[in-house]
């Protein structure tokens, strides 16, 4: 038995004896006993991962190889199966000759990892290196379709296809980092460079391109008979919900160099080639490098890439944490708190040092203590948790090889998995769970502390990535929004430049800022998702959004107001997105003082008048005046600055303003054109409630 530094004890004992003694039968049926020194091992294998002991049921002669040659070398042949899988010659063979060898890996790995003979870093190096072969053996497979199938047909060695072939195949996120879990998504992203890439669909680069990357996916995805290979999420493309799974090398630099926000640099942070053309993925990542390691950055960037960690929010610490039912990625005191505490000082620092530009979290971790930027104890106290929960993670599923990252809420999947990870009761479990959870969310929290959080009360407001976040979904529904959802995917939306406004990375700086204050704001509004919906209306036909967050980041006043005229009088906030002048009209210092008079409203308009040179343009300013007083009233009216009567009184004053002012200028316009009667004369009479 061996009692790690983090207090886990390998190997564990087995939670159903049961079911390793079942799992012993089988093997003896197949015939392999294995000797009473590996029992303690395979017991704890068996007893507590069901999944595995289908695997090695499956496995039986390998499973004997395993403690007869060694973990390693049979990994190392394992890994050579999974490349000798291009050579295959239908897609049938292909599909099931990966998934047998990536059982057989599974196996291996779980192995030198619950017996402790493999570190952390060593089982996520050897699922990222199992990952890579299989990529590289799917995509070398479809090649070789592709080039039978051309016309005329390309006749050249996978490799050489491969080299070649403009396709540059990105890992990222824990794979990109080579830091794989047991049942991890790999994250991919796909470009083609189009002078290089030799394969047309109906002329077409980019179609032919799009079906390699879905065959990649099916091959390594589908659930067949014999499983599947690995789950792959291309959502961390740009712009992934308006782009083709495919994207062109020119495309995908054109996007992050006009729209790239600072959660796309982060992820890029842990991109390395995994597959396809290398040179032209280093070029396209040469290419990148001034986006995403920026030697200088503004205080507005700056601020920005704080926000990645203050969007999430910040809890002091009277909140209790839990245990049970407890998300150990994206939950308090979590794996991504101490990815995220690694991340965003690479992003501010990492341009000026390339020392600091380590893909994987443990290595960025030392390299920030490296260069006194995180004290010994900080980085000591972060990576120990960043094992602990890893290793934790793990457990989770290796169970049943499912992706979750949820300790168990009902008893016995607490006493499971605290079986699994080595303690003798779920107290002792729980007290070293809650100990690293606390001290990642202390560590986290003085992260930027000085900065104001970009967060509501009610909690997180996170609005980067590709996917809606589940607690700012709660977050919002907490707010009084109904319909959570939709309030997220438009928010980031706006923050990947899908409205002219946000286009620039300006304005999305300050609209991270904007973002927590004007949700509060429409969520305090008579109608919550109606106001939201104007106000996205309202933003979608603005041509720039700089000074309009500018206005609302200086004038919390003038946000309330927006929100209000959003929420109440849907009207006139499509009236704001039509006529900047309004907008420009709210900040005046005088917009809600009292209305004025018939005089003062008379002389105001006669002047604009005298500055029109045409009478198209004394017509235009005729308009633009109404428009606004009018807008004015109902606000005033809206707000309770104005009784109705006021109002009303107020109506009638620019009416008769227009009216007194107009009459003249259209009388004479009428006399240019067309004389007039001589003696002649004509009066205007009111009625109805102007004439009341």
């Amino acid at each position: 038995m061996i009692v790690s530094a983090h207090g886990i004890q390998l190997p564990p004992k087995s939670f159903e004896p049961q079911r390793a003694a079942r799992t012993f039968n089988g093997l003896a049926e197949r015939g392999y006993v294995p000797s009473p020194a590996d029992l303690p091992l395979l017991e704890a294998l068996f007893g507590n991962s069901a999944y595995l002991a289908r695997v090695a049921l499956r496995n039986a002669t390998f499973l004997k190889a395993l403690f007869s040659r060694g973990v390693a070398t049979c990994f190392d042949e394992t890994c050579g199966e999974a490349a000798a899988a291009e050579h295959a010659t239908t897609l049938k063979d292909v599909m099931a000759m990966l998934r047998a060898a990536k059982a057989r890996a599974a196996l291996s790995v779980g192995l030198a990892d619950i017996s402790g003979k493999w570190p952390l870093e060593a089982v996520t190096a050897a699922l990222t290196r199992f990952a890579d072969i299989s990529t590289g053996a799917a995509l070398r497979f479809l090649l070789n379709q592709a080039a039978a199938q051309a016309r005329p047909e390309i006749s050249s060695s996978s490799e050489d296809l491969e080299r070649a072939s403009g396709l540059v195949v990105l890992a990222l996120g824990k794979f990109g980092g080579e830091e794989l879990n047991y049942s991890s998504d790999i994250d991919l992203i796909v470009f083609y460079d189009p002078a290089r890439f030799p394969f047309r669909k109906r002329g077409d680069a980019r179609g032919a391109a799009v079906d390699i990357v879905k065959g990649l996916v099916r091959l390594l995805s589908e659930i067949t008979a014999d499983g599947y290979v690995f789950r792959v999420d291309l959502r961390l493309r740009p712009d992934a919900g308006a782009t083709q799974i495919a994207i062109s090398t020119d495309a995908a630099q054109a996007y992050y160099e006009n729209m790239g926000q600072n959660w796309g640099r982060a992820a890029l942070i842990k991109a390395r080639p995994c597959a396809g053309d290398l040179d032209a993925a280093r070029t396209l990542l040469r290419n990148l490098e001034p986006f995403v390691w920026r030697r200088t950055l503004d205080y507005a960037a700056i601020d920005d890439i704080h926000s990645i960690k203050r969007q999430i929010h910040a809890h002091a610490g009277h909140d209790k944490l839990a245990v049970a039912g407890h998300d150990i990625k994206v939950g308090r005191g979590g794996i991504r708190e101490i990815e995220f505490f690694v991340q965003t000082q690479q992003l501010i620092l990492g341009g000026r040092d390339r020392s600091l530009r380590p893909r994987s979290t443990l290595a960025a971790l030392k390299a920030l203590e490296a260069r006194g930027l995180v004290d010994a104890q900080t980085a000591s106290n972060l990576a120990t948790a960043y094992i602990f929960l890893r290793t934790l993670e793990h457990r989770l599923q290796m169970i049943e090889d499912q992706q979750t990252h949820t300790i168990p809420s009902e008893e016995e999947g607490l006493k499971h998995i605290a079986c699994f990870m080595g303690f003798g009761s779920v107290a002792l479990f729980s007290d070293a769970v809650l100990a690293h959870l606390g001290t990642v969310q202390q560590h986290y929290g003085r992260l930027f502390e000085r900065a104001p959080p970009l967060a509501s009360s009610a909690g997180s407001l996170v609005f980067t990535g590709v996917e809606n976040d589940r607690e700012t979904l709660r977050t919002l529904h907490r707010l009084g929004f109904s319909d959570p959802d939709h309030v997220a995917q438009a928010v980031r939306g706006w923050h990947h430049g899908r409205v002219r406004a946000t286009r620039g990375p300006r304005a999305r700086e300050l609209l991270t800022k904007l973002v927590p204050a004007l949700l509060n704001a429409l969520a305090s509004s008579a109608d919550p998702d109606g106001a939201f919906s104007q106000f996205d209306r309202f933003l979608s036909r603005l041509p720039t959004g700089v000074q309009l967050f500018s206005m609302l980041l200086a004038n919390p006043h003038l946000l309330k107001l927006l929100a209000d005229i959003c929420g109440v009088a849907p009207r006139f906030a499509g009236a704001l997105g039509r006529s900047p002048r309004l907008l420009d009209a709210l900040l005046d210092a005088d917009f809600l003082l009292a209305a004025p008079d018939y005089a003062t409203l008379s002389r105001l308009l006669a002047s604009d008048l005298e500055q029109a040179s045409s009478y198209e343009l004394k017509l235009d300013a005729v308009r633009r005046f109404a428009g606004e007083q009018v807008f004015r009233t109902a606000v005033h009216m809206m707000e309770g600055l104005a009784s109705g009567e006021k109002g009303a009184q107020a109506f009638t004053s620019i009416a008769e303003a227009v009216i007194s002012n107009t009459l003249p200028m259209v009388e004479n316009e009428f006399r240019r054109s067309f004389g007039g009667i001589e003696g002649g004369a004509f009066a205007v009479i009111v009625l109805g409630r102007l004439g009341g």
